[in-house]
C-alpha cells in the first residue's frame, strides 16, 4: 500500500519543482513510510511522486515510480492486484521477461500489451494509479471498481494537481482550495462528501471502476472518463439471472469463492493479521483465513467499558474457538477522546462518521503486531445486514396501506410526544428492556418514522432514512445540493424490490464514500494496509445472483453467510442483534467534549465563518444539552466541519 501525488504544468518545470514534488509526497508519508521516488519530464511538465509501503517484492525492484520496458509508460500506484501472478505467468509465456517479482512491474507489462482499459479490466484488486502515456500524451488516472483505494484530482491556477489525499494537493503553492458549498450541504445530509465531489471547488474524485484521463496537448481541459466495470450493470444482470440453484449448491459456490478470495490476499511479504468484531462478517473472513493457515492467525480487536459498545467478549470467544493468536485492547474513554483532535488531518477533508474513532483505534492496535489485516467489509451491503433495510422495507409496506392524509396524522400525533416520553412510554411497555428492541426501538427512531411517513418514492422514503440533517441547504448559507445517486434518476437501479435497491444504493454511495473511505483513513494514518476480501468483484457479481430470499430470511440479514459461517463457529457465539462500531457521541458532547464542541458551535464563531446559519445549530445544541432530544448525529456534522476548517 503506498502513496502517489503530482502536477502536470503545461509551462514546464523549473528549479523548485524537486521541493514541491518532496513536499507533496511527504505530506503522505503515512501511506508510505519505507521508500520514497519521483520522476520528472520537464519537457511535459509533468512530476509523479510515490510514498512506498512495502508488501510484495522488498526489493528496490519494486520501487516507483516505474517506467515500462519500453519506456512509454511511467506508473505511480497504490494497491495490490492479487491475481498479478497468474497474470504475470500468461505474459511470460508471450516473451515478457521481468526484472523484479512486484505486481506494478506486471501492471505495466499487461498495459504494454493489452492498453489500459482491458488491462485494467483482469486486474482483481484495490487499487489507485496514475500512469503517464508518454506516446499518446495522456495521463490516466485510474481507480478500483468498488473504490477501496482514493484519488483525487483538479486544476488550480492553471496547474493539474492529483494524488491520494487532499493534503498532498494542499503541498503545492498553486493551490487554491475554496470551500465548495454544495459539497458542504451534502456532507451535512449524509455525513461524508459523495463521489465524485470533494469539499473544494474544482477538486473531484475519481469515481469507483473507471478512468479519467487528461490529453497533455490541451492545458486546462476537462479529462475525459471511461467505466470499466460498472456496479448497476453487475446488480441489473445478477437480478435479472438470479440463480435458480437451491440454497446447498449456492452456498457451496459461496464458500468456495469466498476461500479463493481469501487464499489469494493473505499474500503478503510481511506480517499479516485480520480484525475480529465477532459478528458474522469478520468471524467469516477469520475462520476462512485460519483454514488456509498453518499457524494461528493473529487477530484484533478493542473493548470499551460500556457494555453497549463492547464487542470484544464475542471476539474473544470466536478467537478462542477458532484458535487465532488473539489481542485484544479495552479503550478507556480518556484514550478514545485523544482520538477527536487527530481526526481532522486524519481524514483529510469533513468526516463524520464517529465510528471513525474506534476504527482508528483498532488500526493503531494492530499495526504494531502487523503490517496488513484482512477485514469484513462489504457484507452488509451485500448480503443485507443493515438494520435500516427492515425499518424501510416496514415503513414501506406501512405506507402503501395508508392514505397520505393518514401518514400525516400519524406522523403528528408522534411529534406531539417527545422522544425522552417515548423512551419512558416504550420502557412501560417492556419494550427498552429487550436488548433486541432496544436498539431498534428508541423516541429517536420513532420521530425518525414520522419524518418519512410522507414520502411518496422508495427512493426519498431511503434518503429520508439515510439523511442527517433533511433541508442541509437550508443551514449551509448560499448553496444547493448538487445531484447524487439518491436524487439522480438516472444513477438509480431499474428493477424492482426495495431491499435490492436499497442495497445496490448503498453499494455505490455509503460503502465507497463513508465505510471504505473511514477504514482507508484509519488504517493508512498508522501506515497499516488493510484488505477486503469481501469486495472481490467475483464475490460481489456472485452476491447478485443470489435470490433475495437467501439474503434476507425470517427476518434476520445476512441470511446465506450466517449459514455459511455455521460450518465453522457455533452459531450461539455469533447470533446476537447487530452492533454497529461506534463510541457514546452523545453522552460524550454533554460530558467531556461539551466545553470543545461549545467553542466550536459558537454562534459569534459560525456567522463569523460564514458557512452555517448559526440558528437551527444553536436550537439543537439547546435540546441536547437539557436532554430533549438526542442530535448527536446532526451536531458532529457540523463539529467535524467545524474542526476541520478551524485545523486548515
Amino acid at each position: 500500500m503506498c502513496g502517489i501525488a503530482g502536477f502536470w504544468h503545461s509551462r514546464g518545470l523549473n528549479e523548485s519543482s524537486t521541493g514541491v514534488l518532496g513536499d507533496m509526497t511527504g505530506a503522505i508519508q503515512h501511506r508510505g513510510p519505507d521508500d520514497s521516488g519521483c520522476w520528472f519530464d520537464a519537457s511535459v511538465g509533468i512530476a509523479l511522486g510515490h510514498r512506498r509501503l512495502s508488501i510484495i517484492d522488498l526489493s528496490a525492484e519494486g520501487r516507483q515510480p516505474m517506467t515500462s520496458a519500453s519506456g512509454r509508460y511511467v506508473i505511480i500506484y497504490n494497491g495490490e492486484i492479487y491475481n498479478f501472478l497468474e497474470i504475470r505467468k500468461e505474459l511470460e509465456t508471450t516473451g515478457a521477461r521481468f526484472r523484479g517479482h512486484s505486481d506494478t512491474e506486471v501492471m505495466l507489462e499487461a498495459i504494454e500489451r493489452d492498453g489500459i482499459f482491458k488491462a485494467t479490466q483482469r486486474f482483481i484488486g484495490m487499487f489507485a494509479f496514475a500512469l503517464l502515456d508518454r506516446r499518446g500524451n495522456r495521463l490516466h488516472l485510474v481507480r478500483d471498481r468498488l473504490g477501496e483505494k482514493p484519488l483525487y484530482h483538479g486544476w488550480s491556477r492553471g496547474v493539474l494537481l492529483f494524488g491520494s489525499e487532499l493534503k498532498a494537493l494542499r503541498a503545492h503553492p498553486a493551490w487554491d482550495g475554496e470551500v465548495d458549498r454544495g459539497a458542504l450541504a451534502l456532507f451535512l445530509r449524509h455525513s461524508y462528501v459523495p463521489a465524485p465531489y470533494s469539499i473544494h471547488k474544482g477538486v473531484c474524485k475519481v469515481r469507483p471502476g473507471s478512468i479519467t484521463t487528461y490529453d497533455l496537448t490541451r492545458p486546462g481541459s476537462d479529462p475525459t472518463e471511461q467505466v470499466y466495470w460498472w456496479a448497476r450493470d453487475s446488480a441489473e444482470r445478477g437480478v435479472r439471472s438470479a440463480s435458480d440453484a437451491g440454497e446447498a449448491d449456492i452456498l457451496e459456490e459461496l464458500d468456495r469463492l469466498l476461500r479463493q478470495t481469501v487464499r489469494r490476499e493473505m499474500i503478503s511479504d510481511v506480517p499479516l493479521g485480520a480484525f475480529l468484531s465477532g459478528g458474522v462478517d469478520s468471524s467469516l473472513i477469520v475462520a476462512l483465513m485460519q483454514r488456509e493457515s498453518t499457524r494461528p492467525v493473529r487477530t484484533f480487536t478493542i473493548g470499551f467499558e460500556e457494555p453497549e459498545y463492547n464487542e470484544a467478549t464475542h471476539a474473544k470467544a470466536v478467537a478462542q474457538h477458532l484458535g487465532t493468536d488473539h489481542t485484544e485492547l479495552y479503550v478507556r474513554p480518556a484514550e478514545a477522546l485523544a482520538v477527536v483532535p487527530k481526526l481532522p488531518q486524519l481524514y483529510d477533508e469533513p468526516f463524520a462518521d464517529s465510528s471513525q474513532i474506534p476504527t482508528f483505534l483498532v488500526a493503531e492496535l494492530a499495526r504494531r503486531h502487523v503490517t496488513v489485516s484482512l477485514s469484513g467489509d462489504g457484507g452488509d451491503e451485500l448480503f443485507g445486514g443493515y438494520d435500516r433495510y427492515f425499518l424501510a422495507q416496514r415503513v414501506w409496506s406501512l405506507l402503501t396501506l395508508i392514505p397520505v392524509f393518514g401518514r400525516r396524522a400519524i406522523a403528528n400525533g408522534i411529534r406531539r410526544v417527545s422522544p425522552a416520553r417515548w423512551d419512558n412510554v416504550l420502557g412501560m411497555v417492556g419494550l427498552s428492556s429487550r436488548p433486541r428492541a432496544a436498539r431498534r426501538v428508541t423516541g429517536d427512531r420513532l420521530h425518525k418514522v414520522a419524518d418519512i411517513l410522507s414520502t411518496e418514492t422508495q427512493e426519498a422514503m431511503y434518503q429520508d432514512i439515510v439523511s442527517h440533517w433533511r433541508e442541509p441547504a437550508g443551514v449551509v448559507l448560499d448553496s444547493a445540493e448538487p445531484p447524487t445517486p439518491l436524487t439522480d434518476p438516472s444513477r438509480q437501479l431499474p428493477l424492482d424490490g426495495l431491499l435490492t435497491r436499497m442495497m445496490y444504493l448503498d453499494l455505490i454511495t455509503y460503502l465507497p464514500d463513508d465505510i471504505l473511505v473511514k477504514v482507508d483513513r484509519a488504517t493508512m494514518g498508522v501506515s497499516l494496509e488493510s484488505r477486503a476480501p469481501f469486495l472481490d468483484h467475483a464475490i460481489v457479481e456472485f452476491a447478485w445472483r443470489i435470490p433475495s430470499h437467501m439474503r434476507v430470511k425470517q427476518g434476520r440479514g445476512k441470511w446465506l453467510l450466517r449459514k455459511l459461517l455455521d460450518r465453522y463457529v457455533p452459531r450461539v457465539l455469533v447470533d446476537r442483534p447487530k452492533m454497529g462500531f461506534g463510541v457514546p457521541i452523545d453522552r460524550w458532547l454533554r460530558g467531556p467534549l461539551r466545553d470543545w464542541a461549545q467553542a466550536l458551535l459558537d454562534p459569534t464563531g459560525l456567522k463569523r465563518d460564514g458557512y452555517f446559519d448559526p440558528d437551527p445549530i444553536t436550537q439543537k445544541w439547546k435540546e441536547h444539552q437539557n436532554g430533549s432530544r438526542n442530535w448527536h448525529y446532526l451536531l458532529w456534522d457540523v463539529l467535524m466541519f467545524q474542526a476541520w476548517l478551524h485545523d486548515k
